[in-house]
């Protein structure tokens, strides 16, 4: 009982979902994973995120892993700590919205497989795509954390998070979660909101950085200092950069203070060291990202991500000379978008779109992806749209107003005949509903073994 009133700060740890992610574009092997669960297990960490965001798409894509198995196996490993996931709301796993029948499906399949978290977030905060995966992930008895996505815009301020935390909860989120996908968060808005919500919600709250700007180990001793219950960290081989902050420097800075995480820094010291054998493995190719602090995000508001695609995308047009003709177009594109946060998939939107804006003219040539978010599909932008660039996208067509999920007839049972051929598991048929064409050429591939 000591031992738990003393841990007044929680850790969440990243390391084999967001870690990875962030470094090594998601390609971490599930066989680099097995020989450190147990001790990882046994840290005494709140939860262990493992599974969702790109993990998913990557395992099947480009690891010729299972999904699904890699959760079992993980499961199996770890029986003390809680395993939780990123849920992209009505998205899932995927880049748009999908059915609500594949979506509860996902939900109940994966709670079978041995879930307890589902940290559940929308890229525009339009809270009727978190609708349906709160009441799923509830009726089967998870843990449901609603995600607050953060962004810096004239609409966002300290009361938009705060009012969206208490929709949150009324909702029935058993935690929330803010979640600064692009590391720009300051200490003094990391406190201001933390302190907002716990003034104002009654649930635990938890926060999650990522260290791309060098603020937010800063960030996190300030949530610390308003309330915050939860944060999220990665071992230390594998946090900074893009990733998250390193779990061993904030539980020596939090030791001994009000906050103390209760853990212990000679066991975390064995797992970093395991960690940073494995890494080696995916130097050459996946370690990419920058190895410094990425002054770009501070100027720019733009994660690591993007900017690689934008220097990608102007390589192809031969055009890499305008990329601070881009830079200076993103934040009037996102403006007359309606400040939608630059998370996935609006990220890939919004960026590509930029690159278009600059090379062809301001609203042109137009994305479908573009098309559809005008229209609604995506959900509620964050503030209007700019009236001159909804009407040169989609005309004098007015965009729905409904949940957008409510226009997409079901998918499940099409999916089912896809993957019946080459079906070993129920999972299957998810795995198809979401990424056909992947998915069915990795059942094909592992029914020839």
């Amino acid at each position: 009982m000591a031992e738990e009133f003393k841990r007044l700060v929680k850790i969440t740890d990243t390391t084999l979902r967001d870690g990875h992610q962030s470094l090594l574009a998601t390609r971490m092997k599930t066989e680099h994973m097995i020989p450190i669960l147990e001790k990882i297990d046994n840290i005494g960490y709140h939860s262990l995120e493992v599974w969702g965001g790109a993990t998913f798409d990557t395992c099947l894509r480009y690891c010729n892993e299972d999904p699904w198995e890699r959760l079992r196996t993980i499961r199996k490993h770890c029986k003390k700590t809680k395993l939780q996931m990123l849920l992209r709301g009505q998205n899932i796993v995927g880049y748009k919205n999908y059915p609500d029948d594949v979506l509860t499906e996902f939900i109940k399949r994966t709670v079978y497989n041995g879930l307890d978290i589902f940290r559940i977030f929308d890229a525009l905060n339009d809270v009727r795509n978190l609708q349906k995966a709160m009441e799923a992930a509830k009726k089967e008895g998870a843990h449901v954390q609603a995600t607050a996505s953060y962004t810096i815009s004239p609409v966002h301020d300290i009361n938009y998070f705060v009012k969206l935390a208490k929709t949150l909860e009324e909702m029935g989120a058993d935690s929330i979660c803010l979640k600064d996908m692009a590391g720009i968060i300051s200490p003094e808005a990391a406190y201001q909101i933390m302190k907002g919500w716990k003034e104002t919600v009654k649930v635990p709250i938890q926060i999650h950085c990522h260290y791309t700007s060098g603020m937010a180990s800063m960030a996190y001793l300030r949530a610390c200092q308003a309330g915050v219950d939860v944060i999220d960290c990665s071992i230390s081989t594998m946090a900074l950069q893009s990733s998250q902050p390193a779990v061993e420097p904030m539980v020596a800075t939090l030791k001994e203070t009000p906050w103390d995480t209760g853990l212990e820094l000679e066991p975390l010291a064995e797992i970093a060291k395991y960690f940073d054998e494995v890494r080696k493995k995916y130097y050459a190719n996946f370690d990419l990202s920058p190895k410094s602090v990425d002054v770009n995000v501070l100027l720019y508001q733009i994660p690591g991500g993007m900017m690689s695609n934008f220097i990608s995308q102007l390589k192809e047009q031969d055009a890499l000379d305008r990329l601070p003709e881009v830079l200076q177009e993103l934040p009037n594109t996102r403006a007359d978008l309606g400040y939608p946060p630059l998370v996935t998939p609006t990220s890939q939107i919004v960026g590509i779109q930029a690159v278009l804006n600059v090379l062809f003219g301001r609203w042109v040539f137009n994305t479908e992806e573009i098309t559809n978010y005008v229209r609604g599909q995506y959900g509620k932008p964050p503030a209007p749209i700019n009236k001159e660039a909804k009407e040169m996208i989609i005309g004098d067509e007015e965009p729905i107003t409904c949940r957008p999920a409510d226009l997409i007839p079901p998918g499940l049972e099409e999916a089912r005949k896809l993957a019946e051929p080459y079906m070993r598991q129920e999972e299957d048929i998810l795995s198809v509903a979401i990424f056909p064409e992947v998915a069915l050429d990795f059942l094909k591939k592992r029914n020839e073994k």
